[in-house]
């Protein structure tokens, strides 16, 4: 098989570009060192293309083991006839492969086999040839059974079938049986009983809710046609005697019935189910990304609390570097007398710790936390900044927690983990399981091998594309950076501690176990602030590093001068430097380098408040217009934290004056928004909100 013919057509991008990508994909190169530094090879694909590419490849190259495996089984059968060969090694599905195969696979005892045992077989095939006799009725039952085995082997009838199911399945649901209308499990998926619609147009979330109340005991899921003629799909079988087709019509409706119409409805509910969970997927990793590359604040002195009533406020005041200094519990929800000592404790704190910033855990008690906070009277200008927990008390309890803090508890950790995700998103999210995260739609019902694949794709994107300061890297940050992986990074991490920091770039090669390959994927993503060469600090790639010199002395100047001196750069004419191997598209990317060394792709930091007055469900009241932040996006709206401890949702419907069919369109996670309420359901507590007609 030519996979990179078949690649190109299917994803319609060149065959000259696949090849060169698989080529590169081979030779062990990973898809961020690829879409970065090996632009003219693949002619500037990105890193969704080249995924694209090299997940394709993959399933292509199952196939070709199922192929040969077939091939080897009927070959052994004595049944591989040179046709059957060619139809065989023709086909590029594979349910058209296996379909090819069931006449040859193995079959457990069915009613043909039994008919077949008690010689019936050739009566079948008199019937199938149009010669009738007045055989009895066991015979023509046995007849009918095999007749009826043969037209579901038919691949050519099988095909026929599929392409109605195609056209015209519905997916459907009704209430299972023996549930009853007081059934407590009845409340959530009461929506889709008795539904029906286009199964080609059910949309993601829909068809995941049907599959997953049908999971529950609740709900029958049928994907299939409502009628189905047994003249759309049958061989011909005109020209033969009456009571032959007679018999052979019986036969095609038992093997509709029985056969055909349960095993494609499986194949096509497995399709749509894979549909669903992709889409599913894509939305959970685009949350993600943009989980991920939300603004960090950066470097302060920050403390964090994690809230809480009954159990107190855990509060840790953290350096800079998101290094643990002190902790201790206040509780100011307990008595009037407890929240006079916690606001003057936490005056205490900001003052001996230098505090610059302050972040709280926006769960249970965050936001009578923040009044809290408001109600103190501190000496320095402080930021307050509630912050996204989701995550944090998984991390807590992680091994990677108690590597990290082997002395404190879980509260110590989780409130540790607040503070620094505020510090720096990225470096602190990667700690934890991103299924964990909590920005997905149903993400325990998709495929979890799938899942964890596309959402360890977009931490190693969002990792590499933000780049590492490889002295002061967690091993978890690390093993994300292209070329590294877990067992590396522990490598880096136990050769920094021992040795001390690395000096440059090329000081990573002594690390034992990080050879020329691993060097060359995972260079240009680290970066060594304190190098005594500017270009450690960049993402300009090592191999580069010569060419870049060259262009300083083609100015007279060292490489330093000509990162700082912007009218030095413009005087290099870039088309010179273009060779075999370093086209345009990479001296483009270091010369926006040489202008901003290690820019951070991410947006600038902005602090959030929600409305003060509004601090509980109660308090909402519908035609308000509120302050909000996005915190999870799904195929049907998003959903928005207005503070009051329960998120409302912006149906798709909802977003704009115009139809919208992707809610990433209109909205991206933690954005900062005005919402209008709609309805407010107390019983249920959910809350309805609009975009439309709102002035952010």
């Amino acid at each position: 098989m030519n996979y990179a013919t078949i690649i190109s057509k299917r994803l319609e991008i060149s065959q000259r570009q696949v090849e060169r990508t698989i080529e590169l994909l081979q030779q062990g190169a990973t898809v961020p060192f690829i879409a970065r530094y090996r632009k003219e090879a693949t002619g500037s694909l990105n890193e969704v293309q080249i995924a694209a590419i090299r997940d394709l490849l993959l399933r292509l190259q199952e196939l070709d083991k199922r192929r040969d495996a077939i091939l080897q089984s009927i070959d052994e059968q004595g049944k591989l006839s040179p046709e059957l060969r060619a139809r065989i090694e023709a086909v590029d599905t594979l349910a058209e492969l296996e379909d090819l195969y069931l006449p040859y696979r193995p079959k457990r005892r069915t009613r043909a086999t039994i008919a077949i045992e008690r010689g019936y077989e050739p009566v079948a095939d008199a019937i199938a040839r149009g010669q009738w006799q007045a055989w009895d009725d066991d015979a023509l039952q046995g007849a009918r059974d095999i007749l009826a085995e043969r037209f579901s082997d038919d691949a050519r009838c099988r095909n026929r079938v599929r392409n109605i199911f195609r056209r015209r399945a519905k997916l459907s649901s009704a209430l299972a049986r023996g549930v009853k209308d007081d059934d407590e499990r009845l409340a959530k998926f009461e929506s889709w009983v008795d539904w029906s619609e286009p199964a080609h147009r059910a949309p993601s979330h829909r068809i995941l809710a049907l599959f997953r109340g049908e999971e529950a005991g609740v709900l029958r899921v049928h994907v299939r046609p409502e009628q189905v003629d047994v003249g759309e799909w049958k061989t011909e079988s005109g020209g033969l005697r009456t009571e032959c087709r007679e018999q052979l019509e019986l036969a095609a409706e038992d093997a509709y019935k029985r056969l055909i119409e349960p095993s494609i409805e499986t194949e096509f509910r497995n399709q749509l189910k894979e549909r669903a969970d992709r889409e599913a997927i894509r939305v959970f990793a685009e949350n993600l990304r943009q989980l991920l590359l939300a603004a960090p604040m950066g470097q302060k002195r920050t403390l964090a609390i994690d809230p809480g009533f009954r159990t107190g406020c855990k509060v840790v005041c953290l350096d800079a570097q998101g290094q643990l200094l002190h902790n201790e519990t206040i509780y100011p929800f307990t008595s009037v007398r407890e929240e006079r000592a916690a606001v003057n404790k936490l005056e205490a704190l900001v003052e001996a710790f230098q505090i610059e910033a302050i972040a709280i855990g926006n769960g249970t008690a965050g936001r009578e936390t923040e009044e809290v906070v408001q109600r103190c009277r501190f000496n320095r200008k402080v930021l307050a900044v509630s912050v996204s927990e989701a995550g944090a008390s998984v991390y807590s309890a992680s091994d990677v927690a108690r590597r990290e803090f082997p002395d404190y508890d879980v509260t110590v950790r989780g409130a540790v983990s607040i503070g620094r995700r505020l510090m720096d998103p990225l470096s602190e999210l990667v700690k934890i399981d991103p299924k964990s995260i909590g920005v997905g739609q149903y993400q325990h019902d998709v495929d979890q091998r799938m899942l964890a694949a596309s959402l360890a794709d977009t931490v190693e994107s969002c990792v590499n594309s933000v780049g590492v300061e490889l002295n002061t890297a967690s091993r978890e940050l690390l093993s994300y950076v292209s070329g590294i992986g877990p067992a590396l990074a522990d490598k880096i991490v136990a050769h920094r501690n021992s040795n001390g920091a690395f000096a440059d770039r090329q000081a990573l090669r002594k690390v034992k176990g990080l050879g020329d390959k691993a060097f060359e994927q995972c260079a240009g993503f680290l970066r060594v602030r304190e190098s005594t060469n500017p270009l450690d600090r960049s993402a300009v790639h090592p191999e580069r590093y010569a060419l870049v010199e060259r262009m300083a002395a083609s100015v007279g100047a060292d490489v330093d001068t000509l990162m700082q001196d912007k009218e030095l750069r413009a005087r290099i004419i870039i088309e010179d430097y273009v060779s075999d191997d370093c086209g345009l598209p990479t001296l483009q990317d270091i010369m926006r380098e040489l202008d901003k060394p290690g820019l951070d792709p991410r947006a600038k930091f902005e602090v959030f408040e929600f409305d003060k007055n509004v601090t509980r469900l109660e308090d909402v009241r519908e035609g308000m217009v509120l302050p909000g932040i996005v915190t999870n996006i799904t195929a049907f709206g998003a959903f928005v934290d207005i503070g009051v401890h329960q998120d409302g949702l912006v149906h798709v419907s909802q977003m704009a004056n115009r139809r919208v069919s992707d809610p990433a369109e209109v909205v991206h996670l933690h954005q900062h928004l005005k919402v209008k309420v709609l309805e407010v359901d107390m019983r249920r507590r959910r809350i309805s909100l609009t975009l439309k007609g709102v002035k952010d």
